[in-house]
């Protein structure tokens, strides 16, 4: 009688990889993964610069301002070399800053301090007339970028829409709100070039089984290869707010598949098959 040695014959050995194959063939990635990963890692990368930009700007207004001191437009300059950095650090982010609430501010109604790239790559201000006497952008308050965070509290994705505002380009902007001692006091907001975002989103995209979608909150198509739901266009039905709110999970709601882009304000919209 011949002992056992504990080792697999060479048949055996070769049935294991066999089977090893096999399963590792049953755990192809899941297409609907790769997308919300995707997502969340783009516009995660964007979010870093809001989320930075937010904390310099809460940090800066909560010291210069206290007993007989109300802040200026002139101490905003002090975000300047943070988001210089910004637009170094973070490819995709194409302008960043601080957009003050109405009556933060006590020598000017409103303002921007905002940096971008521009299509040379030089890095520069953005200069806007905001007198409300001469300038059509002098109430930016009833922008999506704007409203979405000031009204939910959470962070928001707006657009695309042609950025007149900066850059006469087609758009995504990232924005979160801004607080000091509880009180609203402007958003810290990002622009992506839409072209960039579909560069990074749509090649996992094209391998879903069937046409797609990213939307935001108001159900404004971001990218797409669905011919029926173009990019910048509004899908109407569902209430996407509560999809990216509520739980995360994945929701079927008239015929259509919703899934969270993991913690992103965007959500994906197939068909349910």
């Amino acid at each position: 009688m011949g002992r056992s040695t504990g080792l697999a014959s060479p048949a055996e050995a070769v049935t294991d990889t066999a089977r090893a194959g096999v399963t590792t063939a049953h755990r192809a990635p899941d297409p609907f993964d790769e997308v919300v990963g995707r997502v969340r890692d783009t516009l995660e990368e964007v979010f870093a610069a809001v989320a930075e930009t937010g904390t310099d700007t809460a940090v800066l207004l909560a010291r210069v301002a206290g007993p007989g001191r109300e802040p200026v437009a002139a101490d905003l300059a002090a975000l300047r070399p943070g988001l210089r950095s910004r637009l170094a650090d973070h490819p995709l982010v194409s302008g960043v800053g601080f957009v003050a609430a109405p009556g933060l501010l006590t020598d000017v109604p409103g303002w921007l301090e905002w940096w971008q790239r521009g299509p040379d790559g030089a890095v520069r201000p953005l200069l806007l007339d905001l007198d409300p006497e001469h300038s059509a952008y002098s109430d930016y308050t009833h922008w999506d970028w704007y409203t979405l965070p000031r009204e939910t509290g959470h962070r928001a994705a707006a657009g695309p829409y042609v950025d007149y505002l900066c850059s006469d380009e087609y758009s995504l902007t990232l924005s979160a709100p801004v607080e000091l001692g509880g009180r609203f006091v402007g958003v810290a907001a990002a622009d992506v070039y839409l072209r960039h975002f579909e560069a990074a989103v749509l090649p996992v995209l094209q391998r879903l089984p069937a046409p797609a979608r990213l939307v935001n909150a108001r159900g404004r198509v971001a990218a797409s290869t669905d011919p029926g739901h173009l990019a910048g266009s509004l899908t109407k039905g569902p209430d996407f707010a509560a999809v990216l709110t509520g739980p995360p999970a994945e929701h079927r709601v008239d015929g259509l598949r919703l899934r969270p882009c993991g913690g992103t304000p965007l959500v994906l919209v197939t068909t349910d098959a």
